[in-house]
């Protein structure tokens, strides 16, 4: 059952359009539409982002921890290996965006969309996540190792290799996605749906030997 998830708040005609935006820390952004922008090689702590569109932007070689983004749409944005540690993710939707190797570690996320993206090898490390989907995605190899799922879901998401130790997956939908492996205590899959093609992997979690 998919999760009802607020959108961004959002008016693409209300906002100011610019491609060229100094971010610093501490900075505080709002109603801008930033295009085909590129940053690269910055470091900016607790900035915060309200009622704005990323689109098609690359992010490269920074930093942006312990910074808010509230009703935020990041729209075919490239931030592989930024740092996001420690942030706070609030109504927002990144759309057909490469997060490969990106830190989201620490963070929080409520009302928040992943579609179409790729974040392979992805750091969730202990996020907190309420009311949050990734749907279409590819998370091979990603680490979600203690993270907190409330209204959780991953929808049609391949997981190959991804690490939920220490997950408590109750409530969670894994049916739709694919994966040969997963590292998972088998103590935190109580709860957790599954389709009859996966249970040979989890049978394999289990210890279980089939004839």
């Amino acid at each position: 059952m998919t999760q009802k998830i607020t959108a961004p708040r959002l008016r693409e005609e209300q906002l100011e359009a610019e491609t060229d935006v100094y971010v610093e820390s501490r900075a505080e952004i709002a109603d801008r539409l930033i295009e085909q922008a590129e940053w690269t090689g910055f470091d900016a702590d607790r900035a915060s982002f309200d009622r704005v569109i990323f689109r098609q932007m690359t992010i490269s070689e920074s930093a942006l921890r312990e910074t808010e983004f509230t009703d935020v749409l990041f729209d075919r944005c490239d931030f592989s290996n930024v740092n996001f540690a420690d942030i706070f993710l609030n109504r927002v939707e990144f759309r057909d965006c490469r997060l490969i190797g990106s830190d989201f570690g620490g963070g929080r996320m409520q009302h928040v969309v992943f579609a179409d993206c790729i974040a392979d090898y992805a750091n969730f490390r202990l996020v907190k996540f309420k009311s949050v989907r990734f749907e279409d995605c590819s998370l091979i190899g990603s680490d979600y190792y203690a993270a907190s799922v409330q209204h959780f879901q991953w929808e049609r998401c391949k997981l190959d290799q991804a690490n939920l130790s220490e997950v408590k997956l109750s409530g969670t939908d894994l049916s739709s996605s694919t994966f040969d492996s997963l590292t998972v205590n088998p103590e935190d899959l109580a709860g957790c749906r599954i389709s009859s093609s996966q249970a040979s992997v989890f049978v394999g979690l289990l210890g279980l030997i089939v004839d």
